[in-house]
């Protein structure tokens, strides 16, 4: 027997041109079989188009259909028609959008309508009681804390989860828990009084 005998009968050229047909036959079967684990692990899809979302706003249940980009203060303002929260901004930086979801405050111009489904949601027409005022709004009253009055509502409704959170709020904390809110006319002085009163009205301590 020669040499060349023991050598198999298909050259080294061959070999790669079948194992090269060979790997794109299973890359291209893997790429286009479904990754099962991938499906029933990945998020589900939403949208483009409007969808169904629950949310409770004021202790009322609202059912609306929404693009899923819908912000919450574009939910609640333009398909519930409660308006008392303003759009000022439009970037999460002045407050006056401000609700609360779940005792927290949120800028709803920069929050997910669909993110809060299930969640608790307050806005500033949802304080009062019939035709009686909460204290909060009661107090920014008596002590004329506003001015052109887009601001306003963003700060009695972070003033309300202030004294929730605080019911004994000392100035010190008011600045703390309002300063994510603006008042380009500059009313902040009557703000903080208007805090203050409000305290005193729903039974906290002067001072």
């Amino acid at each position: 027997m020669s040499p060349k005998d023991d050598f198999p009968a298909f050259s080294r050229r061959d070999f790669l041109k079948t194992a090269g047909v060979g790997s794109l036959a299973t890359a291209v079967t893997t790429a286009n079989a479904p990754d099962a684990d991938a499906q029933g692990a990945g998020p589900r899809v939403l949208g483009p188009g409007e969808v169904p979302v629950t949310l409770t706003v004021n202790g009322n249940r609202l059912d609306l259909r929404i693009e899923p980009r819908v912000t919450l203060l574009d939910a609640i303002r333009n398909r519930a028609d409660l308006t008392g929260n303003k759009r000022v901004c439009d970037r999460g930086s002045c407050g006056a959008c401000t609700m609360i979801v779940d005792g927290r405050t949120v800028y709803s111009c920069s929050t997910l309508a669909i993110d809060v489904q299930g969640k608790q949601i307050r806005t500033v027409d949802g304080l009062a009681t019939g035709s009686t005022l909460h204290p909060v709004q009661q107090a920014f009253c008596d002590v004329d804390a506003l001015m052109c009055g887009f601001c306003t509502p963003g700060f009695v409704v972070a003033t309300v989860a202030l004294m929730e959170k605080y019911p004994n709020a000392t100035v010190e904390q008011a600045k703390r828990e309002l300063d994510g809110n603006i008042c380009r006319c500059g009313t902040f002085v009557r703000v903080m009084e208007a805090a203050m009163k409000a305290k005193t009205m729903m039974g906290g301590a002067r001072g």
